[in-house]
């Protein structure tokens, strides 16, 4: 892909998760909510601040984020889909290694 966002811009491409049908139901694409979670595939440089200066962003190429269910605007490159939004549009960035949700109990 051959694309520079600018500023505080980012390239998403969304995560598609795969849903099994139960019950033998069968749901078209165009009545199919699009998922909300992507990983980020470009960075721009970073905000700029009213006195010049430019802040880093938060997000790297490679993190998988969650965003808003209008975030961003849809672009198409080299036939596959992207969204490109600012970086406050990112809800959260989701962590690489998942969490046991199950604690042990001490006695």
């Amino acid at each position: 892909m051959k694309i520079r966002p600018l500023y505080d811009r980012i390239v998403v491409k969304r995560i598609e998760e795969t849903e099994k049908m139960q019950g033998g139901l069968y749901i078209p694409d165009s009545a199919k909510e699009k998922p909300q979670e992507g990983e980020v595939v470009a960075v721009g440089k970073g905000k700029r601040l009213e006195d010049g200066k430019v802040v880093a962003l938060d997000v790297t190429v490679g993190d998988r984020i969650l965003f808003g269910k209008y975030s961003g605007s849809d672009i198409k490159l080299d036939n596959e889909e992207y969204l490109i939004m600012r970086e406050d549009e990112v809800l959260g960035i989701l962590d690489k290694q998942p969490v046991s949700a199950s604690k042990s109990k001490a006695s």
